[in-house]
């Protein structure tokens, strides 16, 4: 494949978005002191809770994120760097209505993560609800669906690890929906629902950035 330059700050985009996330993930979750915070009980977005209190009438639990502005700061470049990934790469990664459609729906889906950080669950539910419904509905789909891209493209040539990629994710998000922790807790399935998009960029964006422009330049001049 011939990346070029722009193809390849793109790539570089999605490398960085996944551990961007996980970080502030981890590090946000630390802060927390009465409850300490747990991957299997807590939703992400109480990571990113600005108030502290009792939330959910379903599921109730007491949220207090002492560092919620990293962690929707974190979310929010999470967002753009996925999104200049996508578009960065937008024709690289093949053509055909499979494949636009699949970048159609993730490009939404970043939508998904910029709504989640701008909107905490507890300022306005409705819009952070929207948020995760573009990125575990909308984007899920389109990652799966990017797995059936025609084996020419780019994408389908990394379809096994798309197509599990999109599985996971799409199972994760029935689960969740349904309110089945299968003994990962409803935060861990959530996370099963959540991070296999920002997790398969960051794969496919270290798979495109191992083409090397001057390296493909002098062997071009080589044979010349």
């Amino acid at each position: 494949m011939n990346l070029n330059r722009t193809g390849r700050v793109g790539a570089l985009c999605w490398v960085a978005a996944a551990p961007i996330f996980l970080v502030a993930n981890l590090i946000t979750g630390l802060r927390w002191r009465e409850p300490t915070y747990s991957w299997a009980i807590h939703n992400i977005s109480d990571l990113g809770n600005a108030h502290c209190g009792m939330w959910d009438t379903t599921r109730p639990r007491y949220v207090c994120s002492p560092w919620h502005p990293l962690m929707n700061a974190a979310t929010l470049v999470t967002a753009v760097l996925l999104a200049a990934g996508l578009l960065l790469t937008w024709q690289l990664l093949g053509r055909g209505v499979v494949a636009r459609s699949a970048q159609s729906l993730l490009l939404l889906a970043t939508g998904g993560y910029a709504l989640a950080a701008l909107y905490p669950a507890d300022v306005n539910e409705n819009l952070h609800v929207l948020g995760a419904f573009l990125i575990m509905g909308l984007g899920n789909v389109g990652l799966f669906l990017a797995g059936f891209a025609p084996e020419t493209t780019p994408l389908g040539q990394r379809r096994r690890l798309t197509l599990v990629a999109g599985l996971v994710a799409l199972v994760g998000t029935v689960l969740f929906a349904a309110q089945q922790g299968l003994g990962i807790g409803l935060g861990g399935m959530e996370r099963v629902a959540v991070l296999p998009f920002p997790l398969w960029a960051c794969c496919l964006g270290v798979l495109l950035a191992e083409t090397h422009p001057l390296r493909r330049d002098l062997a071009v001049s080589a044979r010349a």
